[in-house]
């Protein structure tokens, strides 16, 4: 199966340096580039794509505002790797609220960009869950207030809720399974069946719900 891959940027070099290596790949495809993130949607309206590579900072409209758009009650979007600077991790988090399944820096290698890409597109995040913590720590205060108990964790059971609770403590499959004396397989399970029940995109957004829903409190 061929991923395709719509690369988002305002730096003609960045796209031409992203495609060189994408095209590289056998099981990546580039299918369409983009100038910023209005430019973005209309590719998107005519063009078939599994993943976003998009930038953050971009005239016209910004990689958060595109992010939302596209993941804004559509289950069938492409999932959304947004890139960042050292200097944008609020603009990485915002766009993490807006529904992108990830974030990685600009310079990163490119092995590792092709990881993430592969990752996203299979249906999971490419940010630790140590970083979605420290995160999520940091820029707390932009989170909405929140009702104390939201009604859509009535929906899991103890252990799945038990699990969430976890995963948003930062808490990796592995150690997980660990905490709570079950098999690695079965966490993973746990996991999947949270994000059906809640209608999540992935374990990121997860850990935002129980954030927003006062299940998980800053440093709590």
């Amino acid at each position: 199966m061929t991923v395709r891959v719509v690369i988002v940027d305002d730096q003609a070099l960045v796209r031409a340096g992203f495609r060189m290596v994408l095209d590289s790949q056998p099981d990546l495809a580039v299918v369409g580039e983009a100038i910023d993130g209005a430019d973005a949607l209309r590719v998107l309206a005519r063009t078939e794509a599994d993943v976003v590579v998009m930038d953050v900072r971009m005239p016209t409209m910004d990689g958060v505002e595109a992010t939302r758009r596209i993941c804004r009650d559509n289950p069938g979007a492409p999932r959304v790797l947004v890139l960042t600077t050292f200097d944008t991790e609020a603009d990485a988090f915002a766009a993490l609220q807006a529904g992108a399944s990830g974030f990685l820096l600009k310079n990163v290698p490119p092995e590792e960009l092709l990881a993430a890409i592969r990752v996203v597109a299979a249906g999971d995040s490419v940010v630790a869950p140590s970083i979605t913590r420290r995160l999520l720590d940091r820029f707390a205060d932009r989170l909405g207030p929140g009702p104390a108990e939201d009604p859509r964790l009535a929906r899991l059971t103890e252990r799945e809720r038990e699990i969430l609770l976890l995963v948003a403590q930062g808490l990796s499959n592995a150690e997980i399974a660990a905490r709570v004396h079950v098999a690695e397989a079965t966490v993973k399970t746990h996991v999947g069946r949270i994000l059906a029940k809640l209608r999540l995109r992935d374990r990121v957004q997860a850990v935002v719900l129980a954030y927003e829903s006062g299940l998980v409190t800053p440093g709590g």
